[in-house]
């Protein structure tokens, strides 16, 4: 790429982050090995930085120097498009060890769908040449104060040879770590266009003021764009992902199913962990240790059971992608695959609230202590399956089934 970002200073999130060189992985397990040790990296100080909101930099650049921000990309640019299901391992691992890190690449990952589904040869060229080279993406899609969360304001208008973007966004997920901030905007006809924005441009601030309670650490905050200036060869034609079936709305829903798989992970292994060392056995109960509670051992029980289901069904999900993708989409065999995501969602959503509930219950009250800070799991869970309702998808996967009907067309089925 002709513009290089810079390191930023501590104090000016608006410079772009560094820009460090990137490994390119070239197979399934390279890429799962890649997952493995960063999941490693990322467990030790989880707790704190979620307590402490400390962004989680040092890991999100581990992320991008070991070659996992490309793995995506088709082999025909360069990088090893690894399996669906490697992708979901992949995230899976991760959120098992800190989902907030998990959840910053989600949107780089549904973005480079989008590329690879409605960019041209030369955009392809472009961006999936930068992602190889270590450029990371971050999201400016969604907007506060709209119908829904498909309704925008933001606006981009053509001037010359180049556009001008100006709106507000919000639910940023990456921008913050980002070097590219893609940007949803309506143009002159109204259609919605996809812009790819240098961090550092004039007239482009991100602002760390995301307060949610469970994925602190996501800055999935504010974006905010005044007449800020894109080349015209970095803005896509998004609109026309409407005219074709198509797996993007699936291939995001996996990844955001493999994250609440790992919080649920997560979650049950703290369980295990201070059931076995911490907690003191109910009194009627007339054993020497909480982990012969027969109460607590079968539920213990049941939510193993459930975590496997839901895994099966994520890898499931995960292969019919793989099976959907290697062949001509048409409207069944998109639908097909957004079912069979749906599906994984409803039980990874789930298990990861009920497990991270259920901790505190076997656990004991003095796993409410903050020094333990074991809430993080049950808040995570609670925030990241709010981005889409589970009741949506007992509707979706029950009319597919009854009466026929194929599913939306968006990236929340």
């Amino acid at each position: 790429m002709s513009s290089q970002p810079t390191t930023p200073l501590d104090s000016d999130i608006d410079s772009s982050p560094l820009l460090l060189p990137a490994k390119v992985l070239r197979s399934d397990a390279e890429a799962l090995q890649a997952a493995r040790e960063l999941a490693e990296l990322a467990r030790e100080q989880a707790a704190r930085r979620d307590q402490q909101r400390k962004l989680p930099w040092a890991e999100i650049e581990q992320f991008t120097r070991s070659g996992l921000g490309s793995i995506s990309i088709p082999k025909a640019y360069g990088g090893p498009q690894v399996s669906f299901e490697t992708t979901a391992e992949v995230f899976r691992l991760i959120s098992a060890a800190d989902p907030a890190l998990g959840q910053i690449p989600q949107n780089h990952f549904g973005i480079l769908q989008l590329v690879r589904l409605t960019a041209t040869e030369a955009q392809k060229q472009a961006i999936f040449g930068s992602v190889l080279d270590g450029w990371r993406i971050g999201n400016a899609g969604p907007e506060r104060g709209t119908k829904d969360t498909l309704t925008l304001k933001a606006r981009i208008t053509r001037e010359g040879d180049s556009y001008r973007i100006s709106g507000e966004k919000f639910y940023s997920t990456g921008a913050l770590y980002a070097h590219w901030v893609a940007v949803k905007a309506l143009d002159d006809d109204g259609r919605q266009r996809l812009a790819f924005v240098r961090r550092g441009s004039p007239g482009l601030r991100i602002v760390d003021d995301w307060s949610g309670f469970g994925q602190r650490t996501t800055a999935s905050g504010t974006v905010l764009l005044d007449q800020v200036p894109v080349d015209a060869e970095l803005v896509l034609d998004n609109w026309r992902q409407r005219d074709v079936p198509n797996i993007q709305g699936a291939s995001s829903q996996l990844v955001q199913a493999a994250i609440d798989a790992g919080i649920a992970e997560a979650a049950i292994n703290d369980t295990i962990r201070f059931v076995r060392e911490k907690s003191r056995p109910w009194i009627d109960a007339n054993v020497e240790r909480a982990s012969d509670d027969p109460y607590v051992i079968a539920d213990i029980g049941r939510l193993k059971l459930d975590l496997h289901a839901a895994e099966a069904l994520l890898r499931k999900a995960a292969r019919v992608l793989d099976e959907v993708d290697a062949g001509p989409i048409d409207a069944a065999a998109a639908a097909r695959a957004s079912i069979a995501v749906a599906e994984a969602k409803v039980l990874t959503t789930e298990i990861a609230l009920q497990a991270s509930e259920k901790l505190f219950e076997l656990a004991g009250s003095r796993a409410s202590l903050a020094e333990f800070n074991l809430d993080r799991h049950w808040r995570n869970a609670r925030v990241h399956t709010l981005h889409d309702p589970v009741r949506w998808k007992y509707h979706a996967v029950g009319a597919y089934y009854l009466n026929g009907t194929l599913p939306a067309r968006h990236s929340w089925i």
